[in-house]
């Protein structure tokens, strides 16, 4: 399918593009009815997920790392008017994240924040502790913190910016993969998902300005298939254990989201494009992703936003329907939409 891409978007010059009229984005992910989409395409799109509310599956506990901002912030305000029960946690203090998510959802809305650094195995064990303290069974784990060092050439960042890359995106993971997989070992009869966030650089090729960031991401389609393999096959060798729990591991890709990891050290021309055409607002993203995420089953999935499938709709609107971005101008600045408050970066405040 991507080989159709570029071919899709060669076949169009900026003069051939007929202008389309903007509109305000909306956090909702459009539905092919809503696209308005010629039949091939929309029959590209596969069918929205059934009822994930807690009066539909029953109430889940979600943990979510990086949570007090970004996409992370936005899993959680899509989970919680569903039913489920949230914790957060952050490197910095999430008390003004939970307050928010409070002041929306209600005093009493089951949303729970600690400090925690993912990189450090303390301060990772004492927050599984928590979250386990307060959400009593925790079904679902979402390692979605990250980092990139910021986009420059590999020679020109320091050392311990290097270290701090990769501490965070994959030690941080690795260990809090191992806390959840105790925790969730040890829930006789439950089933428990944890998902590991990947991104540019995931699938191979060139991530230059993020060297680092890149080789991270790489890493953790490897270190999902090896735990999917010895929690169903066993480590050869030794006796396969016998776990109370269930516990499934998969991979979740939110795409180009309009965060501080994507628009820090960005530049006009990257802002128009790839980002004007692909990248989403982190309440898209989670509208979309909360209920594949709640609706995954097996073992080994693999959970997208910008499916193949999105790709290809969204070459087809900016290129042959000549959509424009509702997010970057032609000069390739943040469309700041009134009423809304953006950081001096562009990326919007969610509180």
């Amino acid at each position: 399918m991507l080989l159709l891409v570029p071919a899709l978007a060669s076949a169009f010059t900026p003069a051939a593009r007929a202008p389309f009229p903007q509109s305000g984005w909306t956090a909702r992910a459009a539905s092919p009815a809503a696209l308005e989409l010629p039949a091939p395409l929309a029959s590209l799109f596969d069918p929205p997920p059934d009822d994930v509310s807690s009066a539909s599956i029953g109430p889940k506990g979600v943990v979510i790392t990086g949570g007090a901002g970004g996409v992370g912030f936005a899993y959680a305000d899509e989970l919680l008017p569903l039913g489920h029960a949230v914790v957060i946690c952050d490197v910095k203090d999430p008390a003004s994240a939970v307050a928010s998510l409070k002041a929306k959802h209600g005093a009493d809305a089951p949303i729970y924040g600690s400090v925690c650094d993912v990189s450090s195995a303390d301060s990772v064990e004492a927050f599984g502790a928590f979250a386990k303290e307060k959400l009593g069974t925790i079904t679902h784990w979402i390692n979605n913190a990250g980092i990139n060092g910021g986009r420059r050439p590999f020679t020109t960042i320091p050392s311990q910016t290097v270290e701090a890359v990769v501490k965070v995106n994959l030690i941080g993971l690795l260990l809090c993969t191992k806390v959840a997989m105790d925790l969730m070992t040890k829930q006789a009869g439950v089933t428990g998902h944890i998902f590991e966030t990947v991104g540019s650089g995931v699938k191979g090729g060139g991530t230059p300005g993020y060297v680092t960031y890149g080789a991270t991401k790489r890493g953790l389609p490897q270190m999902t298939d090896s735990l999917v393999q010895e929690l169903t096959k066993g480590v050869q060798g030794y006796d396969q254990p016998q776990y109370a729990g269930e516990v499934c591991v998969h991979t979740l890709s939110p795409g180009m989201v309009f965060t501080d990891l994507l628009l820090d050290d960005s530049t006009p021309e990257l802002r128009k494009f790839p980002f004007g055409v692909l990248a989403a607002q982190p309440p898209e993203v989670a509208a979309d992703l909360v209920p594949k995420i709640l609706s995954t089953s097996g073992q080994g999935k693999k959970v997208e936003f910008l499916t193949h499938d999105r790709v290809l709709v969204k070459f087809y609107q900016r290129f042959v329907e000549g959509k424009k971005s509702e997010y970057i101008d032609d000069d390739g600045n943040v469309i700041k939409r009134p009423g809304a408050e953006y950081l001096e970066n562009g990326v919007v405040k969610p509180y």
